[in-house]
């Protein structure tokens, strides 16, 4: 339960499979009964480490990936970078995701990676997300964390069906 004991530091190639293996069973845990089940049932941690490996190899360094790890086993992810307002970078923070081995959840994992993901955005002046409607659970953990819905939603479209966003915001700087 105490941060100190995880470790946040840059993704590496290395990485991708644990963390697509996160991302894949943290959709499934969160999004259970929110979106269709045989969406999150075609969700394949092979497809999501492939993608991810281009995407590191390819980036810019415009987009952060991180990981969290307790005694050497990463137990969670989070990216981040600008805020895209549709194809457009802002001058405003994102956090693009983050999500933490359902096994670990609640245990400090989640809140580390997003106080490191804020820390190193600092100097811009607000950092957006945008957290499913339904979830309510990550909903309540980036509310304890200082961020507010702004009135602003989206659909996401997940197998067919529209799931609605919300977007929230977080004051940076002054």
């Amino acid at each position: 339960m105490d941060d100190q004991l995880t470790s946040v530091r840059p993704m590496s190639l290395a990485d991708c499979d644990r963390v697509s293996e996160i991302r894949i069973h943290g959709w499934q845990h969160a999004y259970e009964g929110i979106m269709p089940q045989s969406y999150l049932d075609g969700l394949s941690i092979a497809a999501d480490a492939e993608r991810r490996r281009a995407w590191l190899a390819q980036g810019d360094g415009s987009v952060v990936n991180l990981v969290a790890e307790r005694a050497g086993k990463v137990l969670g992810w989070a990216a981040y970078g600008p805020y895209r307002d549709g194809e457009v970078r802002t001058a405003d923070a994102e956090l693009y995701a983050i999500y933490v081995d359902p096994a670990h959840l609640g245990a400090g994992v989640g809140r580390a990676l997003l106080a490191e993901a804020v820390e190193r955005c600092s100097s811009y002046p607000r950092m957006y997300l945008w957290v499913v409607r339904e979830n309510l659970s990550a909903r309540r953990f980036y509310e304890r964390a200082g961020f507010r819905p702004d009135g602003v939603e989206e659909p996401f479209e997940a197998g067919g069906v529209s799931v609605p966003e919300v977007r929230y915001v977080r004051e940076l700087s002054g």
